[in-house]
């Protein structure tokens, strides 16, 4: 039974409150539903809303010209002449930033395609980018992007500020009380960071199978490559096996074959789709995602 919910005015103080046994609440698009759902003890919340967590901040990209940005402390700067991210920029993304603040960025334009996957407008406006990334399969879409773009996290935990690879935290998750305060990722190059997901309909539906990938070519050969898999197990995949199938090899449909084939996953039954559905199509939707057809 929900008993309250604290709105603390700073990330120190909803650290707190979170180290008091509470659970953070961001947009409450996948919570909420689940206390709506489902019996609980008593549950005390840290509303994330006022804590100062949103904003987008990008340094060393420009946006178009006469917009503005908001940043973590409602400071605003006036922005440059592109509309895309510079190679090398680096993004920092406030944990209470709505997906719909990042849909609505020209710069991030690289994500929309993840983004726009990601339930309707309205649940949008409301879902967060941390949010996102401890939501269970067959969504966190975002996260198997920022997962596949190398990806940190700033937390504050018992010991203060530190820095984790969102690698780590899908892997291992992060201890009670911790708070993910930014999420920061390198702008990949242009052209080399594919998003695909495969799912029963366009809006408000769980994947199927999602595939994030940054991937160069070189010569006629995969060069460097980052390869984040959803709906194939009950928490994101690093797809490291496919990575070493694919480094060096000329990025065909017979080598992205063998890729496929290169990982243990874990697929699973729900109202999307079966178990069997999954590990099915999974060859087929990374051969689209890596090629486009």
């Amino acid at each position: 039974m929900l008993i309250s919910v604290e709105m603390p005015d700073s990330a120190e103080a909803a650290h707190a409150g979170l180290r008091t046994g509470a659970l953070p609440l961001g947009g409450g698009t996948h919570l909420m539903t689940r206390l709506n759902d489902a019996a609980t003890g008593d549950l005390r919340l840290v509303s994330l809303r006022k804590a100062g967590l949103s904003g987008i901040r990008v340094e060393g990209g420009d946006a178009s010209p006469g917009t503005a940005a908001t940043l973590a402390e409602g400071a605003t700067v006036t922005l440059g002449a592109a509309t895309t991210l510079a190679e090398g920029a680096i993004v920092t993304l406030g944990a209470a930033t709505t997906l719909a603040d990042v849909e609505d960025d020209a710069r991030l334009s690289c994500l929309s395609p993840c983004v726009r996957s990601i339930a309707s407008p309205p649940v949008r406006s409301l879902a967060t980018v941390a949010g996102n990334l401890f939501v269970p399969q067959p969504y966190g879409d975002l996260a198997a992007a920022l997962l596949a773009l190398d990806a940190e996290l700033d937390v504050l935990g018992a010991d203060g500020a530190r820095r984790e690879p969102l690698d780590r935290v899908v892997a291992d998750g992060l201890p009670a009380g911790d708070l993910v305060t930014a999420i920061r990722f390198t702008a990949p190059a242009e052209g080399t960071f594919r998003f695909y997901k495969a799912s029963r309909r366009r809006l408000n539906s769980g994947s199927i199978v999602t595939v994030a990938a940054r991937i160069t070519i070189e010569d006629g050969l995969v060069g460097d490559v980052r390869l984040a898999l959803g709906g194939l197990s009950r928490r994101l995949l690093r797809a490291s096996g496919a990575e070493r199938v694919l480094r060096g090899a000329p990025l065909t449909p017979e080598v992205i074959a063998q890729a496929a084939e290169a990982d243990a996953i874990e697929p699973f039954d729900d109202a999307y789709a079966s178990a069997w559905y999954r590990a099915r199509v999974y060859p087929v939707h990374l051969r689209r995602a890596l090629l486009g057809s």
